[in-house]
């Protein structure tokens, strides 16, 4: 069994509008500190050679990272339904096997269609079928730490997320910042044309029918296109619109 990493480091490095912050404490500073409050008012020398426990304090937002965003982030219901948060959701969604759909021949930006996946599919032979993982190759997380980040990178229509839903896929994901296409381009588009169906088309597709996607992923492009398993647990976080997850896919060797 090979198992092959799908997702980025939660750091301060990526280029992005939702900014990680993170405080390291390291062992001096955990002995001073934690000593105390772990046991029982505790002092003086009782850590060995005063070191103690190292730390990290986060402040993140949870759709930092690789995350699987859940139907609560796209709108408050869903198929007529309050939407699901993502301690509400199956859990056997995010097992199941993979297929890789590569973009890299689009241009930055470029928004895919019900056709486009259509070709992909047909150009690896295969058929999709329920609860496959689809994700979507565009290599932008080979540029994670660059300015442009959250501007390189391919995104759905609303009709292509509605064929996917449609071919009975509940998760799908992408290697770029977001599953739309990036924001410049939606703003300046409304901006030219204001009119409804701009902004955030695909991901108000959950409003209709439920889904979750997989944003900010990484390494698709050591993966086969089929013939491979994704586990993509995300965390467990009360009533969140997402959480995070260590993507993975399982190769059989």
């Amino acid at each position: 069994m090979k198992i092959i990493d799908l997702s980025v480091t939660i750091s301060e490095e990526i280029k992005e509008p939702l900014p990680t912050k993170i405080v390291y404490e390291d062992h001096k500073e955990g002995a001073k500190k934690m000593g105390g409050k772990l046991f029982e008012g505790i002092t003086g020398d009782v850590f060995i050679d005063g070191n103690g426990p190292a730390g990290e304090f986060l402040t993140v937002t949870s759709h930092c990272g690789t995350h699987v965003d859940a139907p609560y982030h796209y709108f408050p219901t869903s198929e007529g339904k309050p939407s699901r948060t993502i301690d509400e959701m199956p859990l056997d969604w995010f097992f199941h096997d993979g297929v890789v759909l590569d973009f890299t021949d689009k241009p930055d930006g470029y928004m895919f269609e019900p056709e486009d996946l259509i070709e992909k599919l047909a150009a690896i032979n295969y058929t999709l079928k329920p609860f496959d993982i689809v994700l979507i190759r565009c290599d932008a997380d080979k540029r994670l730490h660059d300015p442009d980040f959250v501007k390189i990178h391919v995104g759905a229509s609303a009709k292509a997320t509605h064929w996917l839903i449609d071919q009975g896929i509940k998760v799908m994901g992408t290697d770029g910042w977001g599953w739309d296409i990036p924001l410049h381009i939606q703003a300046a588009d409304y901006r030219a044309n204001p009119r409804p169906g701009i902004i955030w088309q695909a991901h108000y597709v959950g409003i209709e029918k439920e889904y979750c996607q997989i944003e900010k992923m990484a390494n698709l492009d050591q993966l086969p296109p089929f013939g491979f398993k994704v586990a993509c647990f995300p965390a467990k976080i009360k009533a969140a619109s997402a959480g995070w997850t260590r993507a993975v896919a399982i190769l059989e060797e």
